[in-house]
């Protein structure tokens, strides 16, 4: 090989060996470019994935307060709902108490109205009795003042009737008999002093 050749050899190995570097150059320059790129990427993408996070845990905590609220409201509704129930509860038991009231002025109108009308009936039997207590103590004084009776209670539930002033020889000389009720109801004459014959006759119209 000539000298020539040998510096030809040379030249060519000299410019492969260039162009070698030269690529290499730009291969690394390329791996370094890369290289930012992706720790660029990363960086954008962590800061992306923190973004969410944040946003997450936000979204989070607006979830659990609105789940606390919602469970306080819901406290409260039921709270409500209970004492409405209550209420509802007190109505009907005061619906009772004031038909149970209602009930007892009804009995106690009727039963008022009842004791008017026995009073009523007692006080017209009163006024009945006063009149015929007036007239037989208008009989009783006409008697006593006529014939000088006198009324006595005695042993045996009898009632003992004595005249005076029968005689007018004798004003002063007493005429009497008893009365009484016997068990049928009947009145029954007994002691009659002087002693009557005709007593019985007497006493049977009396009966009728």
């Amino acid at each position: 090989m000539g000298e020539d050749e040998l510096a030809l050899l040379d030249k060519s190995i000299n410019e492969f060996g260039d162009k070698f570097r030269n690529r290499l150059d730009d291969n690394h320059s390329q791996v370094l470019g890369l290289k930012d790129a992706f720790k660029d990427s990363i960086r954008a993408l962590s800061e992306k994935l923190s973004l969410k996070l944040k946003e997450e845990e936000r979204m989070a905590a607006m979830i659990l307060e609105y789940k606390n609220q919602l469970c306080k409201q819901n406290k409260l509704i039921q709270e409500k709902k209970d004492n409405v129930l209550k209420m509802i509860a007190e109505v009907k038991g005061k619906e009772q108490e004031s038909e149970v009231l209602m009930a007892n002025i009804q009995d106690l109108k009727e039963e008022y109205a009842r004791k008017k009308e026995r009073n009523l009936t007692i006080s017209t039997a009163n006024k009945a009795n006063e009149e015929r207590l007036k007239q037989l103590q208008k009989s009783a004084d006409l008697y006593r003042d006529r014939l000088g009776l006198e009324i006595r209670k005695i042993h045996g539930d009898k009632l003992q009737f004595i005249f005076t002033s029968i005689d007018p020889k004798n004003p002063e000389s007493p005429y009497m008999f008893s009365l009484s009720i016997n068990e049928a109801k009947e009145y029954e004459v007994s002691d009659c002093s002087p002693h009557l014959e005709c007593l019985a006759e007497f006493q049977e119209k009396v009966h009728n």
